[in-house]
This record gives structure tokens, sequence and C-alpha cells, in this order.
């Protein structure tokens, strides 16, 4: 990154002032430096880098969990309010502005005359900003915005993409002509969202009815090329697929395909219009197709053969179309993926991880007597989490959980659990088989017996996770509740599904290259699928090894001097 100019007071500088403060008593100088520099460490930031302005941090140090920083709460709490508290002094001691640099004349005179609440709290940092660098309001241009934008994003947690750019240029240029001594110079707006284009209403009446009936062909039994039995889509498939199809022709209508002569399903998966289409989605994913318009042509490829609305060169020619795009697919796990992965690999986070369901089944038994709803729910996220770190299965199978049926005691009611799914209720038709442990085992039995009635609110449902509505709990409300619990309670953002990948990512670099052990653990039908994936991960590991010989033979060669 490169470097920035602060144009305003640093921790640094308020480290200093603190400390030569003779009116301030030592205890409280001693606290206040500490609490700075702490937090300036947590941040991962220098002193000198950091704006002395309690506005400016505020929302990074509320970012800030303790157990990432191996503190206590109270002792990260303590930070907060230090430093709070030294900013303040400082702002007040050194006249720094609560809200940033203080504006020139000339700026305050046109924030004066702006009236509107909106347009004023937009332009009021570029304003603070351009005072700071001494830059008047006739010279400001886009370089100026664009250097403006820069120090915003190194020194807040302020959006800084097209959106927030467009809403401050839109602010500036609306005040031109309408505001008295506003500059006449222009703000370059980047531009909005292309059109979405037609409505589903607008679409020819026999298009309408050839999706229709293609979305109702996926509700039933089908068989694929290879023979094998296809399970009717389930609703949520269908919507997304519909989803698809309404963008595929608005995509269409923006290249130029006329919308009256989509006319039949024939006509929309007409090679020469998916051709058009599927190069304007390149074009958009900036020459190199991403997942969403790869899977696209699959899909229109399926969608054709099962409709039987093209002729053989025609579908060859659409097959063709899906097979150069896949060649493009990147196979392995995103960025988003990878981050959490780098994340749990290292021990004291999967540790804290591992030991969480214990901590949430203390906090519940404390909170049964005088909270017991919120208690038994407690506990129900603590049996979930601890469940999907020794079987990491789908978030369709753990919210189907049930008692005696998916989660039995083969061998008797003193034995332990064994969690088993048929292939019929596994997605990729795998069936599933995981032996818990006695701790485990016990973790579940005091949520049944003790929590979970609480929750089933009278019913003798088997679930073993019930919802407040009857039935087992919804996917998007269980989900949402693992993932802020352990973020509020460890610091670590994991959805429910990337269980799945910590549990490889932990398989890998206990056990290098053993891709059937992950791929037995995950239920994946194919090894092929489990090493695109996690192939990656290898390199990790390698580069871990070759890290342990570097430094054996550093080891080695300061003993042979020595």
């Amino acid at each position: 990154m490169n470097q920035i100019t602060m144009i305003e007071p640093t921790f640094a500088e308020a480290v200093v002032a603190i400390e030569a403060a003779a009116d301030l008593p030592l205890q409280k100088r001693r606290q206040w430096t500490c609490a700075l520099r702490q937090t300036a460490k947590a941040l991962d930031k220098p002193l000198e880098i950091i704006p002395a302005r309690w506005t400016a941090v505020c929302l990074p140090i509320g970012t800030l969990h303790h157990t990432r920083l191996g503190l206590t709460k109270k002792t990260l709490d303590n930070y907060k309010s230090n430093v709070r508290a030294a900013l303040r002094w400082f702002g007040k001691e050194h006249q720094v502005p609560v809200r940033g640099a203080p504006l020139t004349p000339a700026w305050m005179i046109l924030r004066e005359k702006l009236m509107e609440r909106r347009p004023r709290a937009l332009l009021s940092g570029l304003m603070r900003y351009c005072s700071a660098r001494g830059t008047d309001p006739g010279a400001v241009n886009d370089a100026t915005v664009d250097d403006y934008m820069a120090y915003r994003g190194a020194t807040t947690r302020l959006a800084t993409n097209s959106m927030a750019w467009r809403a401050l240029a839109r602010a500036w240029n609306g005040n031109i002509g309408v505001v008295r001594g506003w500059p006449t110079q222009r703000l370059l707006e980047p531009p909005l969202k292309e059109a979405e284009g037609p409505l589903w209403q607008q679409f020819p009446v026999a298009l309408q009815l050839d999706v229709e009936s293609y979305l109702g062909l996926l509700t039933k039994i089908r068989r694929g090329l290879n023979g094998k039995r296809i399970r009717p889509c389930k609703a949520s498939t269908l919507r997304g697929r519909r989803a698809e199809l309404v963008a595929f022709v608005r995509m269409a209508v923006r290249v130029g395909v006329k919308i009256e002569t989509l006319t039949s399903f024939a006509a929309l998966l007409d090679p020469d219009v998916v051709e058009k289409v599927l190069e304007a989605y390149c074009k958009k994913d900036g020459g190199e197709p991403r997942i969403y318009t790869i899977g696209l042509s699959a899909m229109l490829v399926s969608a054709a053969r099962l409709t039987g609305c093209l002729d053989a060169d025609q579908l060859r020619r659409l097959d063709d179309m899906r097979a150069s795009l896949d060649d493009d697919r990147r196979e392995g796990l995103t960025p988003k993926n990878l981050t959490l992965i780098r994340q749990v690999l290292v021990d004291e986070v999967w540790a804290d991880l591992v030991n969480l369901p214990a901590r949430l089944m203390q906090d519940a038994r404390s909170l049964r007597d005088y909270a017991p709803v919120k208690a038994a729910i407690t506990a129900q996220l603590a049996v979930a989490i601890a469940i999907l770190t020794v079987a990491p299965v789908r978030l369709g199978n753990l919210i189907r959980i049930r008692l005696d049926e998916n989660l039995i005691k083969p061998a008797g009611p003193s034995f332990p659990f064994t969690l088993v799914f048929p292939d019929y209720d596994v997605k990729n038709r795998m069936a599933l088989e995981f032996p818990l442990d006695p701790v485990l085992t016990s973790l579940i039995d005091e949520y049944c017996y003790d929590f979970r009635p609480t929750l089933l609110r009278g019913s003798n449902d088997t679930w073993l996770f019930p919802g407040e509505a009857g039935g087992f709990k919804t996917s998007n409300m269980f989900s949402t509740q693992i993932t802020e619990r352990i973020e509020k309670t460890i610091g670590l953002r994991i959805t429910a599904h990337q269980f799945r990948h910590a549990a490889a990512a932990i398989i890998l670099k206990h056990r290098p290259g053993e891709y059937e052990v992950v791929r037995r653990v995950l239920g994946h039908r194919s090894m092929q699928t489990t090493v695109n994936f996690y192939c990656s991960l290898e390199t990790t590991q390698a580069s871990v090894i070759y890290g342990d010989i570097v430094r054996e033979q550093m080891v080695r060669r300061s003993r042979a001097i020595a």
C-alpha cells in the first residue's frame, strides 16, 4: 500500500502529549498510553498512521475480539474505555476537532450554505480533507476525490467503493447552480448498474408457458445421460432456475436481441442467441468466466436436452460452448473459504472452536432457572456445533436429525450415540455414519433431557432441533444462530457449511495426502471432487514442511558455529 501522509494528529502524537501532561495523574498516563499502544498492536497498525480521533477509530476498535487477541473480555473492554477517554482528553487539550481536520474559511462558508443533512454528511469528509491539504473549493477535481478515497480507505472503515464515490459526486454536482458560490466543475459519477431489462410479465406469453413447462419437468423424477434416476428439484432450486432464465432473457435484450423474437424456449436457447449472451456475461466477468457463467452454460444445455427443443446440430453447438467455458473453471476453494481455513489451521483457533460447546452448555446451565428458553437455545447451539466439529454434515441433514432414527445407540442406552444418514437422505446418495464419543453423547443426553422439552412446547416430534413453529428448525435461522454465536463467543466467523472445509483442512494437516479419508468424512461420491477442492491445501502443508527444514538447518549451522 502507498504511504499515507496523515493530515491530522495520530496515536503517536497523543502518546507523546499524554506522557508530557504533568496535570494528569501518573497512573492515568500509564493506563492511557498502554491502551493506545495495545490497541494499535491489536489493529496491526503503527501508532503513526492511526488518527487520534475517536470517531475515526471507533468502528475498527469495535470489531476487536478478546479471544483472538489472547485477552480477557474485561481487559479488552478496559483498553477500549481508556482509548476513548484518552482521545477525548487529547482532542480537548490540543484542539483536535471531533469530526476531523478543521475547515478553512472558504470551506466553512460553503458548508454553512448546505441546508440539507444528507449532502452535508456526504461532503463533510471531503471538505475536511481538502481543508487539511490546502485545496480550495475551486480546485477540486476527480484526482482530488481519488486521493481522498485512498486516505479514507487507509484511515477509516468507511466505504470507498463505486457506490460511495457516486453518492459523493452526486452530492457535489447537485449543488452546482443551486448553492450560491458553489464551484462549477462537475465530478465524475461512476455509472449505475445497467437497467434490469423487461419484467417477467413483458415476456412473450408463449415463452412464459415454455419456461413453466420446463420448470414443471424438474419437479418429476427423470434420468440423466448415464441412465441414473434424478430426484425432483426442491422449491429453492426451482426459484433459482427461474431467476437464471429471467436474467438470461434480460441480458439477451441488452445485447440487442428483440424480446418479440423470443417466442419459445427453442428461440431462447438458439445457439446464436446463447453465444451472444454468454459473451456478454464473460465480458461482464472481466474476460474470464466466473462460476455463475460456467454453471449457466451447463444449465442451458441440460434444459435443451430435457425439453428436446433443439435439433442435434444445435445441441452440439450449445454443448461445445459449455465445454469451452468449462475449461476455464477454477478448481478449489474460494478466497473466503481459504481465509477461514487459514484461521482454523492455527491450533489455538481450532481448540477454541472444539471447546466452545462445553462453554455454551455451561452457560445454558446457569440460565436455565430464570431464562429457560434462552438456556434451551444455547444448549441447542452447543449440540449443533459439537456435532459439526466431529460430523461435518450438510446443513440440510443437520436440521433433519431425528432421535432414534438418525441419532441412535446401537449397543444400548448406556453406550455412545451413532449418527447415521441413509443414502436417500443425503444430497449425493452417499450413506453417512459417524460414531460419536462418550463426551459428545453426554452433551446430547443432557440437552435432550434438560433443555429440549422446553423447545418442543408440548409436541411429540422426534426432531433433535425442533423449530418454534413446529417441525424442525429452519436452515436459515439455524445457520445464522450458529455463525453469530461462534463469532460473538470466540471471534471466529464460520458458517455451518464451512465446517466441512475446516474438517478437510484439519485432516490433511495431520494426514497429508490422505484424500480418501476426507472423501469418506465429507461423503463425496467422487475422489476427484475431493482432490479438486482441497489439493491447494497441500501447498500450505508443503510450505510448513519446507519452513521446518530451513529452520532445522539454521539451528544446526548456529550450533556448528558455536
